[in-house]
């Protein structure tokens, strides 16, 4: 399967949150994962399909089945969807079944894999790129996804306040002049390093600073891990830069939310 090395390495992303953090859980129910930060940000408290799903009443027994997890805590959440665990003509109707459980379409991003990564095709600026540690990194990681990503800066600082979190959660800051303007982060998991937070203030994007930090991301994971397949889920504004990358597109994430 094509899709299984995005699948499980974006469940392990979740997991590495949510199982460093005091109020975080982990649980195996069936044909259905949980991994909760316990956090107020909805989309680090998180449920997902573990298995091919073959038709309408499978899904909605499983949607009720991490809903009751969820509600007993009084935890807003969000099913992270893999399309290649839906099974048949009926997968269209997926997302009316979410939603008559109580869960809106929040987005849907292509899920996309590379072998290895193809060299630049054009000269990067510049960039001093510096692993999350400190506070100071800390603090620069979270302002730049809190305003990149529309997160209230408080639930972004939540979800990663915990150092457990920043050992696995392998984060960078890029410094242009010391003023921190790029991140990214790479996590290990299910064969393959994935590549999430990418992200760059609006005044310096369109410049490769993303691009750098990124690569700078997975050369040094690939040296510590030995691995070089890496996967990503894309927003639209990077899908063209991730396919001139060297990745492709092999499955679609659908997000549901509370």
């Amino acid at each position: 399967m094509d899709f299984d090395r995005v699948e499980q390495n974006l469940r392990a992303s979740f997991r590495v949150v949510a199982a460093h953090r005091s109020g975080g859980e982990l649980r195996e129910l069936p044909g259905v994962s949980i991994a909760s930060a316990g956090v107020t940000f909805q989309m680090f408290n998180c449920a997902f399909l573990s298995c091919p799903v073959s038709g309408e009443l499978e899904l909605a027994r499983r949607i009720a089945q991490a809903g009751v997890h969820f509600q007993s805590r009084r935890l807003d959440w969000a099913y992270w969807v893999c399309d290649g665990w839906l099974e048949g003509a009926w997968k269209r109707n997926a997302r009316r079944i979410f939603q008559q459980h109580g869960l809106r379409h929040s987005v849907d991003l292509p899920g996309m894999e590379a072998n290895a990564i193809l060299p630049p095709r054009r000269r990067l600026p510049e960039i001093e790129v510096r692993r999350v540690g400190d506070d100071s990194t800390r603090d620069a990681f979270c302002a730049i996804g809190s305003l990149c990503f529309n997160v209230p800066l408080p639930w972004f600082r939540e979800v990663f306040d915990n150092d457990g979190v920043w050992n696995s959660f392998e984060s960078w800051v890029g410094y242009v002049d010391e003023e921190p303007v790029s991140t990214a982060a790479v996590v290990a998991g299910g064969g393959t390093l994935g590549v999430y937070n990418v992200a760059t203030v609006p005044a310096h994007q369109q410049r490769g600073y993303a691009e750098a930090v990124m690569r700078h991301a997975l050369e040094d994971a690939k040296r510590r891990h030995g691995i070089e397949r890496t996967i990503l889920q894309s927003t639209p504004a990077g899908h063209h830069l991730y396919e001139r990358m060297g990745y492709r597109t092999v499955t679609s994430i659908s997000v549901y939310s509370c």
